[in-house]
């Protein structure tokens, strides 16, 4: 439990560079009183001591502002930067070397008793706000911007965005995940999906114009035909006994 929980401090300062002392980590970084917290309520929690591991996790959710359920499971090297408003549900599945911003829930969408919370791979990381609903899997190396809502497989190393969230990068796993780290999951390459859109209306709007254009110029040629054909249509009726 305690080994686990030194892998998580060594995670901050991987990750954070505003990191300076482990007294300041220990003392200022809510993350990690949470981490605490549940390293030890998750202990009981798998001794069957339920209710105390309960009690125990309420109380740090009440130090910390951060809630996790006692029966998550979580790998090593778990972070948790700013962390205000994070919850994660008692089915939970996180790997290793995960990253997690503020505001973030790893939530149910049933009242099954069995497994109703995400799964997250190795070294995901999961931008502030974002909601990843369900039974659903994360896969390894895969990011979360922003805000996004996820109710659905993520495959490895692709970026999600957008709500509900849609895939709009899919990248190699970095060689060196701590020299590629993209903060709050984002990406510098990744397309934003508004103006993707928007390009998309212009273009048909493009089109609409230039087959109207085309359509008036035929129209314009059927219009003095006619009136070239008159003259000539006159001199034939006349000359008809």
């Amino acid at each position: 439990m305690f080994k686990r929980f030194r892998e998580d401090l060594q995670a901050v300062f991987h990750r954070d560079p505003a990191a300076r002392t482990v007294l300041e980590v220990l003392i200022c970084y809510p993350g990690m009183h949470a981490l605490l917290g549940y390293r030890l309520s998750h202990w009981l929690w798998s001794r069957r001591f339920r209710f105390l591991a309960r009690f125990l996790s309420q109380f740090f959710r009440f130090l910390s502002g951060i809630e996790i359920h006692p029966g998550a499971k979580i790998g090593k090297g778990f972070f948790i930067d700013h962390g205000m408003g994070v919850v994660i549900g008692e089915t939970a599945e996180i790997g290793d070397n995960v990253t997690m911003y503020h505001g973030v829930t790893l939530g149910g969408t049933s009242w099954d008793k069995g497994k109703r919370h995400p799964t997250l791979g190795d070294n995901v990381i999961v931008g502030a706000g974002a909601k990843i609903l369900g039974p659903i899997t994360i896969g390894a190396n895969a990011r979360v911007g922003s805000n996004a809502v996820v109710v659905k497989d993520v495959p490895p190393g692709s970026t999600v965005v957008g709500i509900p969230g849609r895939i709009v990068v899919n990248h190699a796993p970095a060689a060196d995940h701590a020299l590629a780290f993209p903060v709050y999951g984002q990406s510098g390459d990744m397309p934003d999906p508004v103006a993707r859109a928007v390009t998309c209306v212009l273009d048909q709007v493009k089109q609409i114009d230039q087959r109207l254009k085309a359509l008036e110029s035929t129209n314009e040629e059927l219009e003095k035909t006619p009136n070239a054909l008159l003259p000539q249509q006159s001199a034939t009726r006349g000359g008809v006994p």
